[in-house]
């Protein structure tokens, strides 16, 4: 007897159910969470570039916050660089949105949804915040770049929870 935690199975409720019927979702025989897991790991990668991003700029020009970092003589300790903030403004915002979007990715995931549209919203969201960092963090651009490409994933992620909640209603 398997434990059902382990094992999440399909309740065959949309179009495409009889292609995936008594498959698992949460495994790598399902395209949706294999693409799922490829764009979510491409974001990760991304987020953690923003680290070496903020360090990068820091030794350029030359900004420290603690003492024991101050690799250059005739430097003093400080916070307020613009192009520093500016990194860690973009790092904190993927933080802000990327994390969500995760968590409610992997539970459209397990909606069973059709593998076209799951992979495609997974792709345009995860390339609109690499679009983002570029034209915030990396060569800032002009509004509206920065809103459309935060605004096409933010809405990415409420079409799915929309998707969660209405084919989840039914059971509260």
């Amino acid at each position: 007897m398997s434990n059902p935690m382990h094992n999440i199975n399909i309740n065959n409720n949309n179009n495409n159910g009889s292609q995936l019927a008594n498959m698992e979702l949460l495994t790598l025989d399902n395209p949706v969470f294999c693409c799922y897991l490829f764009w979510a790991t491409v974001l990760v990668a991304k987020m953690l570039l923003m680290s070496l991003l903020t360090a990068l700029q820091r030794f350029r020009y030359k900004v420290f916050p603690n003492e024991e970092d101050l690799f250059f003589k005739n430097i003093e300790v400080q916070f307020d660089d613009p192009h520093v903030e500016r990194v860690r403004r973009a790092h904190r915002n993927d933080m802000e949105n990327i994390l969500p979007y995760f968590i409610m990715a992997l539970i459209y995931v397990c909606t069973n949804p059709n593998p076209l549209v799951a992979c495609n919203l997974f792709r345009v969201a995860a390339i609109a915040r690499i679009v983002h960092t570029l034209v915030y963090a990396v060569y800032p651009v002009p509004q509206p770049s920065r809103i459309l490409a935060f605004a096409t994933m933010m809405l990415i992620t409420f079409y799915m929870a929309a998707v969660v909640a209405l084919r989840t209603l039914r059971f509260i």
